[in-house]
């Protein structure tokens, strides 16, 4: 097939997104209206705070976080809003579709904070393939994943019973490795070596680190927001002090890990958030603070040591890409959050789960999002969805127009070309 063909979005870009809107629109149309107003006329306004945290995060925080790359900042901001714009709404129908009354989904704060929820799914998973992905098959990962995302939560929630306020195993494991299977599906081996673009520069690097801190500052709502009125506050407070245990053990173990002592920016933009991963299936239990902060503490250690020396032993010997690093981030904190209410409902900390359910929907998401993940990789590993050649992957240039910045190329037209070319031979 001709690359220069098989990149060009001019027509397979517009005509995906005008399809799926299309058909949104069509089914938001028949089956989605508001939910009946409250008498009181204060029904779950309290949540609106709630929601902007969670929606900063979504667009800022996981959008920024992935600038990391030097030449592929435009990507991970912009198909990073692509990908929360088309999840939102086919989150909230996924997820409405199982709580229908009458035939109807009805819409509340609730519902558009849960929609923004299974959109992280996806920006997780994102982070497994970015660089080596098209627009067109991240509008596809979408709607697949979510999809099957919705299933699973219904699974573990109304069937086995088990508290995931935080989504450590809903959302985190579960995007994680979806991502990591799809990943393993699109497997370069024109890229074992690594790429000359992916890495970061200094500044790159700074504005990953604005997505650090926007995440960071508002993990807490993020893990509170569907949490029952009475035990917000303790979501909160746990959340809180397990992020700045987290914090401090990244730090400690970044510099110890380090030959020469200094510290790693991956480890500080990444394993500073383990903490707020892992705490969030037992956020709103009263697992006490120091409880919340060793959760915190173990979660810095696995991510720094994850991205240290797991990494490179996953992509050598699994063949699984992971650009991101989402392994050691929403994985292995991931699962440590599964495991962690699985012990606080095995000594009673919360009398109304059960520790055999917590462990059954630990088990199902990393399950669900494995098989899920594999079959989404071999649908996106079609040879017609735009994906990049090696050669061009981490380079925005592909899919974006780039500007010319150099003053003494802003009147050469002929550097302005070379400067948005790439290399087209496969």
């Amino acid at each position: 097939m001709n690359t220069a063909f098989s990149t060009n979005m001019r027509i397979k870009l517009p005509a995906a997104a005008a399809f799926l809107e299309i058909v949104i629109v069509v089914l938001f149309g028949v089956f989605v209206r508001y939910t009946p107003e409250d008498p009181s006329g204060v029904a779950d306004q309290h949540l609106y705070p709630f929601f902007q945290d969670v929606h900063v995060m979504i667009f800022i925080g996981f959008g920024f976080l992935m600038t990391f790359l030097k030449k592929y900042g435009f990507s991970s901001v912009g198909i990073n809003m692509l990908i929360a714009a088309l999840g939102l709404q086919w989150g909230a129908l996924m997820q409405g579709f199982w709580h229908m009354r009458a035939n109807t989904i009805h819409l509340g704060m609730k519902s558009i904070i849960n929609a923004d929820f299974s959109t992280a799914t996806v920006l997780i998973s994102f982070g497994a393939v970015l660089g080596r992905t098209s627009p067109l098959q991240m509008l596809i990962m979408t709607i697949f994943e979510i999809t099957i995302f919705s299933c699973n939560e219904h699974l573990v929630v109304n069937v086995f019973g088990a508290s995931d306020t935080g989504a450590s195993m809903t959302i985190h494991a579960f995007g994680a490795y979806f991502g990591l299977a799809a990943s393993r599906l699109l497997y370069r081996p024109g890229l074992k070596n690594g790429h000359e673009n992916e890495g970061s520069t200094y500044h790159s690097d700074m504005f990953a680190m604005i997505g650090t801190l926007f995440l960071w500052l508002f993990w807490p709502s993020f893990n509170s927001a569907i949490a029952a009125p009475g035990n917000q506050q303790t979501a909160i407070i746990n959340t809180y002090f397990s992020l700045a245990a987290c914090t401090l053990t990244a730090f400690a173990l970044s510099s110890l890990v380090e030959k020469r002592g200094k510290l790693d920016m991956v480890h500080i933009q990444n394993a500073t958030l383990a903490g707020g991963v892992a705490v969030g299936s037992c956020a709103d239990m009263e697992i006490q603070p120091f409880g919340a902060m060793l959760i915190g503490s173990i979660a810095g250690i696995i991510s720094v040591l994850g991205f240290k020396y797991l990494t490179p032993i996953v992509a050598s010997f699994l063949r699984i890409q992971d650009t991101c690093g989402v392994h050691n981030l929403h994985g292995l904190p991931g699962i440590l959050g599964g495991i962690g209410s699985i012990i606080a409902a095995a000594v009673l900390v919360n009398h109304q789960i059960s520790a055999g359910m917590q462990a059954a929907a630990l088990g199902c998401s990393v399950g669900i999002a494995l098989v899920g993940g594999a079959f989404t990789g071999w649908i996106l590993s079609l040879p017609f969805l735009g994906q990049p050649p090696d050669q061009n992957c981490y380079d925005d240039s592909v899919y974006w127009e780039i500007p010319v910045e150099e003053e003494g190329q802003s009147n050469n037209p002929d550097l302005k070309e070379d400067h948005n070319k790439f290399n087209l031979d496969a």
